[in-house]
């Protein structure tokens, strides 16, 4: 890929507001379209374009899967963990009313908590699943 200076300039240049697109649905999907799933698949694709672009040794460099697999892990224990203090506090499994003093700060904090494991899980899964299918041999 390296004849393809036009592409990697584009993609230098695109690659951050993909990412950064990806935050802003994010934090945004408690307000409005978007949440975990749909930043988290922005997220991965613009790291799956990275190493499109780049090169899968640059990918596994700059997302190893160590960390990757690291980071599902710890997105489902996020999710899960919610789900746990929510009953430790009292409530029901993932009740987010007992998560604050006021039930409607505790939905919006279980909500955006929920929603970040969610959109962990599922950046660190489609760069995985990307890196094993793009690196097998024939």
């Amino acid at each position: 890929m390296k004849h393809h200076l036009i592409l990697r300039v584009i993609a230098k240049l695109t690659i951050p507001g993909i990412l950064l697109f990806g935050l802003y649905v994010q934090f945004h999907g408690d307000y409005g379209p978007g949440g975990g799933f749909q930043a988290g698949v922005i997220f991965g694709a613009g790291f799956i374009l990275y190493g499109l672009v780049f090169g899968l040794q640059n990918l596994r460099r700059v997302a190893p899967a160590s960390v990757t697999t690291t980071f599902i892990a710890l997105g489902v224990l996020i999710f899960a963990g919610v789900g746990i203090a929510s009953q430790l506090l009292g409530g029901n499994y993932l009740d987010y009313d007992v998560l604050a003093a006021d039930p409607h700060a505790g939905q919006h904090l279980g909500i955006l908590v929920v929603e970040l494991g969610v959109g962990i899980t599922v950046a660190a899964v489609m760069i995985t699943i990307f890196m094993t299918f793009a690196g097998r041999e024939r």
